[in-house]
């Protein structure tokens, strides 16, 4: 059994039971105690359960996503890929946000750092506004007051919890976005970023189509692919961060077109 489907195993078993021991996680995935108590601290980062003394409980998070959409692959590069793009964010700045594993990464990195905690109680400016078509994410980040979220209109997808449609995109056309963070299922230097539904590259468009500077965000599984929509070309993206996974040839192409490389 993948890490992967040992996670999802594990939410599996604390919604439907509330509650779950160690000891039991383990007899019923048949592993060992180690192994449950790390998995249980990496899905307690990731705010999707809490842990208890000697076992762990459902949260809110735990039932609020599909179960294949919570738990990313390579957690760890996506964090730090998430790390890498929250320190090009500014206080006072507008941020959009598509959906996406790895762009949730980047909202909770944003919200982490100290730069955007609350300021004095007489200043009335948010200390960040996130413009996001992703449920999840407005979710997650309503409950920071310090932080101003513009969610679109739209009809959500059930698989992404991205909003799409016409009345995503309207809305999309009245902000001005300072840094678009976009969250792709492939990216080539010829054929740009993309995604595989038409209607979420649509909305995708628009966002960098209002943003001042275009940030990919996106593991190197993702590279020298092409999905069905197009979303970019690659000549008109600022900045991409991925991991040291990348090709270095596929790296010095896109750098070629005035693609800015982050490797995390």
């Amino acid at each position: 059994m993948s890490r992967q489907q040992r996670l999802a195993n594990i939410l599996e078993l604390v919604v439907a039971k509330g509650t779950i021991k160690v000891e039991d996680a383990a007899l019923a995935l048949d592993v060992s105690e180690a192994t449950i108590r790390r998995d249980f601290d990496a899905l307690a980062k990731q705010q999707l359960l809490t842990r208890t003394h000697g076992g762990a409980v459902a949260t809110g998070g735990s039932l609020g996503l599909p179960l294949t959409y919570k738990i990313a692959k390579d957690d760890e590069v996506k964090q730090r890929i998430a790390v890498a793009a929250a320190q090009m964010v500014s206080r006072y700045q507008v941020v959009g946000i598509n959906g996406g594993t790895t762009t949730t990464e980047v909202a909770r990195a944003l919200v982490a750092r100290s730069e955007f905690a609350p300021g004095e109680a007489s200043e009335t400016q948010p200390a960040l506004t996130v413009v996001t078509n992703a449920l999840n994410i407005a979710t997650e980040l309503t409950v920071r007051q310090q932080i101003k979220i513009v969610v679109t209109g739209g009809v959500a997808r059930p698989h992404s919890y991205e909003l799409t449609g016409p009345f995503a995109e309207e809305v999309l056309k009245e902000v001005n976005i300072d840094i678009a963070f976009l969250g792709v299922e492939a990216i080539d230097p010829i054929w740009g970023a993309s995604a595989s539904h038409e209607d979420e590259a649509r909305v995708n468009r628009q966002m960098a189509a209002r943003a001042q500077k275009i940030v990919v965000v996106t593991d190197s599984s993702k590279f020298s692919k092409r999905a069905f929509a197009s979303i970019r070309p690659a000549s008109e993206i600022d900045v991409l961060i991925t991991d040291d996974g990348v090709d270095p040839e596929i790296a010095d192409q896109l750098r070629s077109l005035g693609v800015d490389i982050i490797i995390v």
